[in-house]
């Protein structure tokens, strides 16, 4: 059983026996994975009416737990965006009514972001949904076979520079 990846390997060895085009292999599955699963969950999401990053900012809200309120510059570190673009995507959801921006009363300098009822009702909801996708599209691998995959893109993205916010 062969993908796509192997043929362009396959036309690579041809064409330039003397290299080892082997790590190719790795990133190139990566990548295609990357842009499926990418399509795959833009897709789930836009039939809820809502975009990825969209999502990410509602999620990471919710995950914080009670009262659901982070600093821009928390919502900042768990992102990989620039300042503005998360001022940006803020603006957005306040806009929509799934997130309030307020002055912290205790720190004048720093923005506090709470997600809203509406905000917490469709995160929740879409949440479930998700994870129902996500399963499916790893129905390729057994549950062994998940974890196995996990622990092993676990340690490339740690070798890659990868951390939790704030370590």
């Amino acid at each position: 059983m062969e993908d796509n990846v192997d043929w362009r390997l396959d036309q690579w060895r041809t064409e330039r026996p003397d290299i080892d085009v082997t790590p190719m292999g790795s990133v190139a599955r990566i990548q295609r994975a990357s842009r499926l699963l990418d399509r795959a969950l833009r897709d789930h999401f836009a039939a809820h009416d809502l975009q990825q990053w969209e999502f990410d900012v509602l999620a990471t809200l919710r995950r914080s737990g009670a009262p659901y309120r982070l600093t821009a510059g928390q919502l900042l570190d768990s992102s990989m965006v620039t300042s503005g673009a998360i001022t940006n995507r803020i603006d957005r959801l306040v806009g929509k009514g799934l997130v309030t921006r307020e002055v912290d009363p205790a720190n004048r300098r720093s923005v506090l972001i709470t997600l809203t009822e509406p905000g917490r009702t469709l995160v929740d909801s879409v949440v479930v949904d998700h994870v129902e996708l996500e399963a499916t599209l790893l129905g390729g691998l057994d549950p062994r076979e998940q974890e196995q995959l996990a622990d092993l893109l676990r340690r490339l993205l740690i070798g890659l520079g990868d951390h939790p916010p704030g370590a």
